[in-house]
């Protein structure tokens, strides 16, 4: 399967903010490249980076499509695909669109707390460390629905990424639409994420008016 595989405080900087794609180390000042080179590199990367133009509507739609992409770590053909669920489904697309990258097998395990970024998730539920309802699933894209029970495999409790996460995320869940108790390995989903549950600055008014030009 095709993945980024460049380095990610490059796409930070292109975006101009953080995105947290290292997990813990975006969280501590002083280990976070973007951090350190905030002042000298807060320019986008590249030649033309220093000419910092002005977009225009569509550039701004652009940035906003590749921001939502870049932090939930999925492609261009997939994402559009997404896209096109959402369009079809009731409700605001922009909404479904969050909603389905949210219910993603991979994000489900970060917002729960079992690792410290989605990368990592990705990485954990590929190595068959992640079950749902009691079965071995290792598809990061997995939709995963109200009722199930996702849980870290026993043998994998002691994994070194879980643990960190663990004492990171000592609380639980992080966000209201998944119920974890402290100190414990599995959490469930309780309902579908609504807008105002889904953190972040992310305007996908945006985009849905990049994929509904003429």
């Amino acid at each position: 399967m095709a993945r980024y595989t460049g380095p990610r405080c490059k796409l930070c900087r292109r975006e101009g903010e953080k995105l947290f794609l290292k997990g813990e180390r975006c969280r501590v000042g002083n280990k976070c490249p973007f951090d350190r080179q905030q002042k000298p590199k807060a320019y986008p990367p590249g030649e033309h980076g220093l000419r910092r133009p002005k977009f225009s509507d569509y550039g701004v739609q652009l940035r906003e499509k590749q921001k939502v992409r870049r932090v939930y770590g999925v492609l261009e053909r997939q994402f559009r695909r997404y896209f096109a669920k959402a369009e079809s489904l009731k409700g605001m697309t922009g909404e479904n669109l969050l909603r389905i990258l949210e219910l993603r097998l991979d994000n489900s395990v970060y917002r729960l707390g079992f690792s410290t970024s989605r990368s990592q998730a990705r990485q954990l539920v590929g190595h068959c460390h992640i079950m749902v309802n009691g079965r071995r699933v290792d598809i990061p894209s997995y939709i995963v629905k109200v009722g199930d029970v996702i849980s870290v495999k026993e043998k994998s409790r002691e994994h070194q990424a879980v643990t960190n996460a663990m004492e990171l995320f000592s609380t639980g869940s992080t966000v209201p639409w998944l119920k974890r108790e402290p100190n414990s390995f599995e959490g469930v989903v309780e309902h579908l994420p609504e807008r105002e549950e889904i953190p972040g600055t992310l305007q996908e008014q945006l985009v849905v008016e990049f994929y509904s030009r003429v």
